[in-house]
């Protein structure tokens, strides 16, 4: 069976959303997303040019994306 996304990430151009999913991913967030960071709704907001990086660190880490 194949293992569920962990975070969602959704977006373009300028603005990306990362919506946590899964145990795994709400844990990620907090020790890699700054506390301050914009939220909405329980959905990180994320400007364009640090989406990259936030998701590539999350790949690294071992979280699966959608």
């Amino acid at each position: 069976m194949a293992r569920r996304a962990d975070l969602h990430v959704q977006g373009s151009a300028s603005v990306y959303l990362i919506r946590p999913v899964s145990r795994c991913g709400a844990s990620w967030v907090p020790e890699h997303i700054p506390s301050d960071a914009m939220r909405f709704a329980g959905v990180i907001v994320v400007e364009h040019r640090y989406i990259y990086a936030i998701v590539a660190g999350a790949i690294a880490d071992g979280l699966r994306m959608r």
